[in-house]
């Protein structure tokens, strides 16, 4: 691939995206003095604002790159509901993939006073649903009308990915050999059998397999990587070293990608970028170690910025043609 028309080639790919859709609430303010009634500070409140979170992220940052996006997920019958409907309206998304269901929708309210984050508030039923057909139903629906290109498993243990829902995503996705790519977490980090490339962090791999993983010991990185590739018969796993930068074994392909200098303020949603950009590289059968990198630089650039924001395309543009090649 021409990497000067690499952005260019990710315009209007098909992406479904599958995970817990939430409300990021930010409230900003600044500190002058300390509250008498508790050790604590007391912000004055400048502004409220009220952003796309979890999966709704990686929705806007695929949406940013040129993707279309249908977001495919849970909302409640409540205000917050309404409120992921209008932000999906402003930023030119589609609502076809939104259930809507009795179980309250997401909310994280963030507040950051003088640029740095002070306290987060969630409200949230993080319980799974006793019954799931629904959902299975559902996004067999979405995959047959939309035919994506590729799909996103966005995992926050917030009831939407139940074991059903992965195991028949999955296997519709590898009838239709349509390549998939999650973000997990925890509960069920071991069920996502199959899948095309599998990204978890340091933290998630370390305790979904039970195991301590050096990230400055490579070789041991590397057999962390290949036992978990095993277990879940992936293709394979792009896994993110904070500091250390990521690790990719893809088809049996290798490769490091140290992480780039950067004056980080604030690593929200760097996640969600990560598996955005590697999602769009993997539907345009990107080589591994340019699937690594670009989503490396992603994730690093907008740890650069306080809050949750999406990636800005000729960023990583001018970056990936910076570094490719080195």
């Amino acid at each position: 691939m021409d990497k000067d028309s690499l952005l260019q080639s990710f315009k209007g790919t098909r992406v479904l995206l599958l995970g817990d859709l939430m409300v990021d609430q930010y409230t900003w303010g600044t500190i002058e003095r300390m509250s008498p009634e508790a050790p604590v500070p007391v912000v004055h409140v400048n502004k409220k604002e009220s952003r796309l979170g979890g999966a709704g992220n990686v929705a806007i940052n695929c949406n940013a790159l040129g993707a279309n996006v249908l977001p495919v997920g849970t909302i409640g019958n409540d205000e917050a509901g309404n409120r992921v409907k209008t932000l999906f309206a402003n930023r030119g998304l589609s609502t076809d993939g939104l259930l809507e269901t009795q179980r309250p929708t997401t909310v994280k309210t963030r507040v950051i006073a003088d640029n740095k984050h002070v306290v987060r508030l969630d409200e949230e039923d993080p319980s799974y649903p006793s019954d799931d057909l629904e959902m299975v139903n559902h996004v067999q629906k979405c995959i047959a009308n939309f035919a994506p290109q590729v799909i996103i498993l966005q995992d926050y243990n917030k009831g939407v990915l139940t074991q059903r829902v992965i195991q028949k995503t999955i296997e519709a996705a590898n009838s239709k050999n349509i390549p998939t790519i999650v973000d997990p977490k925890k509960i069920n980090f071991l069920e996502y059998k199959g899948v095309t490339l599998f990204k978890p962090n340091l933290k998630e791999i370390s305790e979904g397999l039970g195991i301590e993983i050096d990230p400055q010991n490579l070789s041991g990185v590397q057999k962390g990587v290949t036992h978990l590739i095993n277990i879940l018969s992936a293709k394979g796993v792009l896994l993110t070293l904070s500091e250390f930068g990521v690790y990719i074994d893809h088809m049996g392909t290798q490769s490091h990608i140290p992480a780039f200098p950067r004056n980080i303020v604030d690593v929200s949603g760097a996640g969600d970028t990560v598996v955005s950009v590697a999602a769009l590289a993997l539907a345009h059968n990107m080589a591994p170690k340019d699937i690594a990198l670009m989503a490396n630089l992603g994730g690093g650039l907008v740890c650069q910025h306080v809050g949750v924001v999406p990636i800005e395309p000729q960023n990583l543009e001018d970056e990936f043609n910076l570094h490719n090649g080195e």
